[in-house]
């Protein structure tokens, strides 16, 4: 796994060895990262469920101001704090060791820019933190990623879903 574009493009992540950890493909950061390249340069992000991290470095490599990450598992801590000492970007993040649900729910309106969302598929996590954003609004735009099967839920529509093999994307903008 290796970030795409930017100024880290090229430099390779760590990923744990753990089954339970599916790090956000190449193919959908890239499309992802496209929908959001005129949101970028200078955002305040926040990448939730942040796994090793790809999605939050991917986003500060193409110009974002600063990442808060937020993971509990600890191979996928050790591997995101690997990673961020590997880019050298320890002053442009944060990493919280919590519950991602929990901590967005706490998260006061328009704290940031951007949010990242890759929580475990199959689960009501997804559902549950849309809920939440859509209540608090801790963000201008949510980018989730889920399985393309997924029903989201229907108290907010999002502006943008693309369908890969078995995930999809899904942009919400306030």
């Amino acid at each position: 796994m290796r970030i795409v574009a930017g100024k880290f493009a090229g430099r390779h992540l760590t990923s744990p060895n753990d089954f339970r950890v599916r790090p956000t493909g190449e193919t959908v950061r890239v499309a992802l990262m496209r929908l959001l390249r005129n949101d970028l340069e200078g955002a305040r992000i926040i990448d939730l469920f942040a796994g090793t991290g790809a999605l939050g470095l991917e986003a500060l490599s193409r110009g974002g101001k600063y990442v808060d990450f937020v993971e509990f598992r600890p191979s996928s801590l050790h591997a995101l704090k690997a990673n961020i000492a590997a880019l050298g970007v320890r002053e442009k993040t944060r990493v919280y060791k919590k519950d991602a649900l929990p901590f967005a729910g706490q998260l006061p309106s328009g704290k940031f820019d951007i949010a990242f969302a890759d929580p475990p598929y199959e689960s009501k996590m997804l559902d549950r933190l849309i809920e939440s954003w859509h209540r608090q609004k801790f963000s201008t735009i949510l980018a989730i990623e889920h399985t393309r099967v997924h029903v989201l839920p229907p108290i907010v529509k999002p502006q943008h879903t693309q369908v890969f093999d078995d995930s999809a994307i899904s942009v919400y903008r306030l």
